[in-house]
């Protein structure tokens, strides 16, 4: 599976072909190598702003959204590293608030690339390092860094306690198998406790640490990490709860909020903003209460639940177009949930490394029509099992394999949707990243 891109910058695309080279030897566990390449950097991930670390599962993406939009309304300059890109490798690199720009983005690849010289760095690895040399060099206020894979070992994990405002670990469940639960001694046996285990490595001593309620043998996971690392805070007495079309949100330090629904859908995302707030009262940053209730509002996220705008895809279909990046069994429970009860017609392409079932099941009853395709650029399920697999659990006479999504909103067209329905696209945030550029819908 690639996932390096493409540009239409000639400078860009060097180095995104030089990225393209590198591969993670198999078996090598640790941080040894991103350090290595850090410190012929200069170590720039030592001398970043106040820096929000996020992990988890699921949701992790949509607490960093919430992070930097109630940041940037109390007037902050803010830094975000967030994997994987959709559409354009610059939407790793977010520098005070704005994409990097394609000419100042050949230029740090290229200079980072140059240090990693014999020393085998992998894809992300590579990122990591150009997304902390970019934020050392730019003047802002804080930093939100999404964990890639997992934690303990992931590349962001070289940020020590000095540069950390606080830690947060969103939901947890069952996913990247065989990474997180490879053999390994004096790790637990248990799967979702050993994730757990997993995503607590970024707990630091002395680090504020913020966590949503998890699974009993997962939080029992965490527990024994919190006592071993003794972070400065441990917070998980506060809530956020529906009231009256809107939000009430408590925590144990006395702070009472009335907020607005969150600007990102899904009834998941009230437990997202609800973190992202917690792990800003317990940084010390001193967020105003409106920069809260604001940035409650304006956070953006693409391919979660966004319904697409007019464009080359959606023209004609004429009922709203569903897009969600849900690719494994929670997410895809959080999501069917979300969309509520009515019927659907389902777009998706999965990822070889992905079990349908699991994605497709929480959907059963309604789904009305089913159009599989394959993903670009990765190993995919082949569309015509994806469809003979739906068949069975949709209930359906017969579904349509697709040699592409413009194929699929072809499909729609000649065959329009039921003014009571809706198109839901979901399976893989690559297919995601795919749509939204055939729609002209560029993340910004």
């Amino acid at each position: 599976m690639r996932d390096f891109g493409r540009s239409d910058d000639p400078r860009v695309q060097a180095q995104l072909d030089r990225l393209a080279a590198l591969s993670l030897p198999q078996g090598r566990l640790g941080l040894d190598t991103a350090r290595e390449l850090l410190a012929r950097l200069g170590n720039p991930h030592k001398r970043l702003p106040p820096v929000f670390h996020v992990a988890g599962t699921n949701g992790k993406g949509s607490v960093c959204a919430f992070l930097r939009a109630m940041l940037e309304a109390d007037g902050k300059r803010v830094h975000v590293t967030t994997s994987p890109h959709l559409v354009r490798y610059n939407e790793r690199i977010r520098l005070a608030g704005r994409l990097i720009e394609d000419g100042p983005l050949a230029e740090l690849l290229e200079e980072v690339l140059d240090a990693a010289e014999g020393l085998n760095p992998s894809f992300f690895e590579t990122t990591i390092a150009a997304a902390f040399l970019a934020f050392s060099r730019t003047p802002a206020d804080a930093c939100v860094v999404e964990v890639g894979l997992g934690g303990r070992f992931d590349a962001t994990n070289v940020l020590e306690p000095d540069v950390l405002a606080a830690c947060g670990i969103a939901a947890l469940g069952i996913d990247h198998e065989r990474f997180l639960l490879a053999p390994e001694d004096g790790v637990p046996k248990d799967p979702i406790a050993r994730i757990a285990f997993e995503k607590a490595g970024i707990i630091k001593p002395g680090v504020p640490f913020v966590c949503l309620k998890q699974d009993p043998k997962a939080e029992r996971a965490i527990e024994r990490q919190v006592r071993e690392v003794e972070p400065a805070v441990w917070y998980t007495d506060w809530y956020m709860q529906k009231k009256q079309g809107a939000l009430h949100y408590r925590s144990k330090f006395g702070s009472v909020l009335d907020l607005p629904r969150p600007g990102l859908s899904g009834a998941h995302q009230v437990e997202n903003a609800g973190l992202a707030i917690a792990m800003l009262q317990v940084s010390g940053l001193g967020i105003s209460e409106d920069a809260i209730r604001k940035g409650l509002q304006n956070a953006h996220w693409p391919a979660r639940l966004q319904q697409l705008g007019e464009g080359p895809l959606t023209r004609g279909v004429g009922v709203p177009v569903l897009l969600d990046g849900a690719h494994n069994a929670q997410s895809a429970a959080v999501l069917a949930q979300s969309t509520g009860d009515g019927p659907l017609v389902m777009i998706s392409g999965i990822l070889k490394n992905r079990d349908p079932a699991c994605i497709f099941a929480p959907f059963k009853g309604r789904v009305t029509r089913f159009c599989a395709v394959p993903v670009p650029g990765h190993e995919h399920h082949d569309p015509k099992d994806l469809c003979r697999l739906a068949n069975d659990i949709f209930a359906l006479s017969g579904s349509y394999p697709c040699d592409g999504v413009t194929q699929a909103f072809d499909w729609l067209r000649n065959d329009p949707p039921r003014a009571n329905e809706r198109v839901l696209i979901a399976g893989s945030l690559y297919l995601a990243g795919e749509v939204l550029r055939l729609n002209a819908e560029l993340p910004e």
